[in-house]
């Protein structure tokens, strides 16, 4: 298959955090039995690939990004027939499997890092990054931990520091040593080789460090009430140019395989994002564009993005776009219930690849968490200045049924308190509910291939609403988006706006010809159809 007809283009991901999706076993957390009950859920959705958060063999100090074997499953989520078993039920119900890939760091319990520290002559010594300390006896530079304090941890047996660009027990690989390199091309491998369709890629902008160890820049815009690590600019620390090399060497193992995926997590500035779509576009399938995971929710600022973003892609790029994550407050709390509506419109009729996280379809909340409750170790180390992501992890909200649904046990993070009437169950019997918003919304993508493959056009628009075109296939679609509480009218005369409404985000529009004039309601969405 040729990439432009690759089945990532036009497919619709839903990341699943397997802890907070299903548990089946009764231990209060979610696993890959539990994964399997729900994948109807995801068909009736319309979803297209299911990506996991990481599932392998951890001590879970980071909840599986601290991985201990890149080849095991661990118990907790079940076993490799567990697995095996997923894959194929996900693909008998048409859905593609995407894993979460951390080749970044290991757990300090693996097996290559535990044989690392035994000895400075020991063979694995060089598959990290081991640095004397400096002269003082402190750590070798100023690099910090993005999870707080310094990014140097010192290791008494061998009186050298490694380095740990998160965790001190998620100590960083070195990637300039081919055995590593080699190690974890072979461990994509395996699961491409067990059916797995891709990966996406943890931290891809830090594999590679400055190969001299400088000192890190201060960042002169800093202040007290970001997380410290922010104190300093990542100059030498990530996104060093030999990166890309690193990139396009993955993608060639995905290539391998025929019709896979990779995908980037990059928080970068735009320019830097579009290098890893690689030299001729050999790197990252889709380096994940998170610029809506912090927008202002204003027409304008939403418009610039858009055209900033459409503007720096290299020619044959192909767009993607993100709302929600395991590591971000929940969209629903960034914009509001009612905006929440008009996101999810926006996110499944931009150009590009939309990526759902789990819940958003049911318009779930950041969730307040207690002192005395809190698991992540983010908010552990740097409290008080809202950093924690427990609140955008927690379980999915099935049914009325105690505990959502989610499992039968005390679960491993408190389910929101709305959950008896804010769920899946009772979303779907209300015909205008969020829920169906989306179910809808991937519809109306998968009837009208132009919002998928067509091209993007913006129209002028004035204050908090925002328009814009998708044309294609003899097809002109037209999204009028009201990002206000109050309700606009716009004349369509002359301005290409009228046509047949084929969904508003309130449904209950569908089939209104628009002539004359356009009505928005405050929080209102609509798309427009028309022949081209």
């Amino acid at each position: 298959m040729t990439e432009s007809g690759a089945w990532w283009r036009e497919g619709i991901f839903y990341q699943i955090y397997p802890r907070s999706f299903q548990d089946s076993d009764g231990d209060g957390v979610g696993d890959i039995t539990g994964i399997i009950h729900r994948l109807p859920h995801l068909m009736t959705l319309g979803v297209d690939a299911i990506w996991l958060s990481p599932i392998f063999t951890s001590p879970m100090a980071d909840f599986g990004y601290d991985i201990a074997d890149y080849t095991g499953i661990d118990p907790l989520f079940g076993t490799m027939d567990d697995f095996d078993a997923l894959v194929k039920a996900a693909h008998d119900g048409g859905l593609k499997l995407i894993l979460d890939l951390v080749p970044n760091h290991t757990s300090d319990q693996h097996s290559w890092f535990l044989q690392a520290r035994q000895s400075r002559d020991d063979p694995h010594r060089d598959w990290y990054i081991w640095r004397d300390p400096a002269a003082d006896g402190g750590p070798p530079n100023n690099w910090l931990s993005e999870f707080g304090g310094s990014a140097w941890q010192f290791d008494t047996e061998t009186g050298q520091y490694y380095y740990h660009a998160f965790l001190a027990q998620q100590p960083d690989l070195n990637w300039r040593n081919p055995a590593v390199r080699a190690a974890i091309y072979n461990v994509m491998r395996f699961w491409l080789g067990k059916g797995v369709d891709g990966f996406r890629v943890d931290v891809i902008w830090h594999l590679i460090k400055d190969a001299e160890f400088r000192d890190n820049p201060a960042n002169p815009d800093y202040h007290g009430e970001r997380p410290p690590h922010e104190q300093i600019l990542s100059r030498y620390s990530a996104d060093q140019p030999e990166v890309h090399e690193v990139v396009a060497e993955m993608r060639a193992v995905v290539d391998e395989f025929d019709d896979r995926v990779l995908i980037g997590e990059i928080y970068l500035p735009l320019e830097r994002l579009m290098t890893y779509f690689g030299k001729d576009l050999g790197g990252a399938h889709l380096p994940f564009n998170f610029a809506l995971l912090s927008a202002p929710w204003h027409a304008r600022d939403i418009e610039r993005i858009v055209a900033d973003y459409e503007a720096a892609l290299p020619p044959g790029a192909w767009p993607n776009w993100v709302l929600g994550n395991h590591d971000r407050p929940r969209v629903a709390s960034r914009v509001g219930a009612e905006q929440a509506r008009v996101a999810a419109m926006l996110l499944l009729t931009l150009r590009g690849t939309p990526t759902l996280y789990y819940g958003d379809e049911i318009g779930m909340h950041q969730v307040p968490i207690a002192p005395a409750q809190v698991r992540d170790p983010f908010e552990k180390n740097v409290p008080g200045i809202g950093v924690g992501r427990d609140g955008c992890r927690t379980p999915m909200q099935w049914s009325a049924l105690a505990q959502a649904g989610f499992t039968q046990a005390v679960p491993w993070l408190t389910v929101a308190d709305d959950y008896t009437h804010e769920n899946v169950v009772n979303l779907s019997a209300d015909l205008r509910s969020i829920l169906n918003l989306y179910r809808a919304l991937i519809r109306l993508r998968k009837t009208h291939r132009v919002l998928a493959t067509g091209s993007y056009r913006p129209v002028a628009a004035q204050g908090d609403l925002l328009l814009y075109r998708r044309e294609g296939d003899g097809e002109v679609l037209t999204i009028a988006l009201n990002l206000a509480d109050e309700p606009v009218s716009i004349a369509t005369e002359g301005s290409g706006l009228a046509g047949t409404i084929l969904l508003s985000t309130w449904l209950d529009r569908d089939g209104e010809r628009i002539d004359g004039a356009l009505d928005l309601r405050g929080n209102e969405g609509v798309v427009i159809g028309r022949s081209a």
